[in-house]
C-alpha cells in the first residue's frame, strides 16, 4: 500500500529512510506546539484548546500534503501570522479573536480559489522580490521584538518609547540562556535544538521554583472553547478587507517560498524549473488553513524546516505523514506545554527572526529604489507593532519612489493597485 501510494522505489527511498526524515522534520518544528498556544492565549483564547487545535491543524496539513501531493513538506500554524493575529488584529485593531479566526478562514478560502484557478502565479510574479524579502525580514524583526518584550529585556518608556529592562531579572537571563543554547546547538548540527532549548529553560524554571510542575502526559484538553467559534459576519465588514488580505498575502508568499526552497533542496523541480503537482501542494496548504480556523488556530502554512527532513533523506509524502502522526501523538503532552513560561520561548522567537532576516542578503542595496522600501517595511513593521501596516507602507513607498525616480516601468499593475488601495484605507480608515 505504501509503495502504491508514495512510490518509494521510484523515488529511491524506503520506509526507514522516510521515518527518520519525518522525525527529523518534526524535531525542528515541534517548538510550535509550545509557542502557538502561548501566543494565541494573549488574544484571550483558551490555551488548552489552542494546543489541541495546533496539533490537529498541523496533523491535517501534513497528512493532506503527504497523501494528496506526495511531497515531504510539513505544515503547522505559521510564526509571524500568529503574532499578527494576536498583537495586531486583536490587540491593536480591537477585533475579537472570533472575528480574527473568521478572517483566517476567509483567507484560506481565497487561497484555495487562487490555487485552483491558477491566479497565484500572476500575483506572486507581480510583487517585486525586494518587497517579498523586506516583508519576511520585517516579520522577523516583529517576532524579535515580541520575544524581547515577553522576557522583559525591552520595556516601555515615556521618554524614549522603548528602553532596556532589568536584564539581571530571572526571565531576561533565562531568555538569553535559551537563545545562546539554540545558536550553539544549531551550529553543532543538532536538529532538535529549539525544542531542547525550550524544555531546558522550562526545567531550569522548575528547579528555581519559578514554574509549577503540572505533569507531562495526560488526555488532550477540550477543543470546544475554540472549535467552530469563527465570527464570519464581522469579517464581511469593509474594514476587515486589509486584515484578510494580510493573512492571505503573507501565507501566499510564505508557502511559495517554502515550496521552492524545499523542492530545490530535494531536486523535485522539473527540467523547466517548475514544481510538479504544484496545485495539489497549494490545495493542501489552503485546506490546512481552513481546517485550522475551524479548529481554533491562526493560519497554517508550509514550514521551511522541512528542508531538514529532505536533507535527512525524505523524498516522498510519507515523510510528511510521519510528521503528522507525531503531531497527533503530541496531543497527550498538554501538561508539559502548559508549563512552558514565556521566557522559555523568547529565545526561539529571536532565533526565528534571524532565519527570516537572512534573505536581506539578496536585496539590491546599490539600487536605492529597491532598497529604500525594504528598509521602510523592516523599520515600520516592528515599530508600529503591525504586520499589516508594514506591508501597506512598503507597497506605498515602493510605488511612490519608483514614480518619482522615473522608474515607472518597474511597476506592475498589481503593485499600483495595492498601493492605491492602501492609501485609500489610510485616508478613509
Amino acid at each position: 500500500m505504501l509503495e502504491k501510494l508514495f512510490k518509494l522505489k521510484e523515488n529511491h527511498t524506503s520506509l526507514k529512510q522516510e521515518a527518520v526524515a519525518g522525525l527529523t522534520t518534526f524535531l525542528t518544528m515541534a517548538y510550535i506546539i509550545f509557542v502557538n498556544p502561548m501566543m494565541l492565549a494573549d488574544a484571550g483564547m483558551d490555551h488548552g484548546a489552542v494546543f489541541v487545535a495546533t496539533c490537529l491543524a498541523a496533523a491535517i496539513g501534513c497528512l493532506v500534503m503527504g497523501i494528496v501531493a506526495n511531497y515531504p513538506i510539513a505544515l503547522a500554524p505559521g510564526m509571524g501570522l500568529n503574532a499578527f493575529f494576536t498583537y495586531t488584529v486583536v490587540g491593536e485593531m480591537g477585533y475579537t479573536w472570533e472575528t480574527a479566526l473568521g478572517a483566517v478562514f476567509l483567507s484560506g478560502i481565497c487561497f484555495l480559489v487562487l490555487s485552483l484557478v491558477r491566479i497565484r502565479e500572476w500575483i506572486v510574479n507581480s510583487i517585486p522580490m525586494s518587497l517579498r524579502l523586506g516583508i519576511a525580514a520585517g516579520i522577523g524583526l516583529f517576532l524579535a521584538l515580541i520575544g524581547l518584550k515577553s522576557a522583559g529585556i525591552v520595556v516601555a518608556s515615556p521618554v524614549t518609547l522603548v528602553t532596556m529592562g532589568d536584564i539581571t531579572a530571572f526571565p531576561a537571563v533565562m531568555a538569553a540562556v535559551g537563545f545562546f543554547l539554540i545558536i550553539a546547538m544549531v551550529q553543532r548540527g543538532m536538529k532538535s535544538a529549539v525544542v531542547v532549548s525550550i524544555l531546558s529553560i522550562t526545567l531550569l524554571g522548575l528547579v528555581f521554583g519559578d514554574v509549577q510542575y503540572t505533569g507531562v502526559v495526560s488526555m488532550p484538553p477540550s477543543i470546544m472553547p475554540t472549535f467552530m467559534k469563527m465570527d464570519l459576519a464581522s469579517v464581511l465588514e469593509i474594514s476587515m478587507i486589509s486584515v484578510v488580505f494580510a493573512f492571505l498575502f503573507v501565507d501566499l508568499f510564505d508557502t511559495s517560498g517554502t515550496l521552492v526552497a524545499v523542492a530545490q533542496r530535494g531536486g523535485f523541480l522539473d527540467d523547466k524549473g517548475r514544481l510538479p503537482r504544484l496545485k495539489r501542494a497549494l490545495t493542501a496548504d489552503s485546506t490546512a488553513t481552513i481546517a485550522g480556523a475551524m479548529l481554533g488556530t491562526s493560519t497554517t502554512t508550509s514550514y521551511i524546516e522541512s528542508t531538514a527532513g529532505v536533507s535527512a533523506g525524505g523524498r516522498t509524502g510519507l515523510t510528511a505523514v510521519v510528521v503528522g502522526l507525531l503531531f497527533l501523538l503530541s496531543l497527550f503532552i498538554s501538561p508539559l506545554a502548559s508549563m512552558v513560561p514565556a521566557y522559555a520561548t523568547a529565545g526561539t522567537l529571536f532565533y526565528v527572526a534571524i532565519l527570516m532576516m537572512s534573505g536581506l542578503v539578496h536585496v539590491e542595496w546599490e539600487d536605492l529604489t529597491e532598497a529604500a522600501p525594504v528598509v521602510v517595511v523592516c523599520i515600520l513593521m516592528p515599530l508600529t507593532f503591525s504586520i499589516a501596516t508594514g506591508i501597506a507602507m512598503g507597497f506605498i513607498s515602493y510605488a511612490v519612489i519608483k514614480l518619482m525616480s522615473g522608474r515607472y516601468k518597474d511597476l506592475s499593475v498589481g503593485v499600483v493597485v495595492l498601493a492605491v488601495l492602501f492609501i485609500a484605507k489610510f485616508i478613509y480608515g
